[in-house]
């Protein structure tokens, strides 16, 4: 059994699964930055939205056949906006937090 190296970044972990010859993948070429990833977590909870409306129309319209389909599809959007709206009380709170500090 061969027993890789103790690093200090856990990152770089991810990596290197396999033997410890094997080359690491370059996390920095395709990180996302904070912005591009709150981006991307609003735009998959809005999806969720408009998927549970379509769903909803479509069982207002009686072209659903299973409804659980239609109550999985609302509280997924549902527990999506939750989530949603506590960073953005968090994140408010902190901005709060910090314009409260003594310079």
């Amino acid at each position: 059994m061969n027993i890789g190296t103790l690093q200090m970044t856990p990152v770089k972990l991810l990596g290197q699964i396999g033997d410890a010859g094997s080359k690491v993948v370059d996390e920095t070429k395709t990180a996302k930055s904070f912005g591009q990833f709150l981006t991307d977590a609003l735009k998959e909870t809005n999806a969720l939205q408009k998927n549970s409306e379509q769903m909803d129309m479509a069982l207002a319209a009686g072209k659903v056949d299973d409804i659980s389909k239609v109550v999985v599809a609302s509280e997924k959007a549902q527990i999506a906006l939750n989530l949603t709206m506590s960073l953005r009380n968090k994140a408010v709170d902190a901005y709060q937090e910090i314009m409260r500090m003594q310079v």
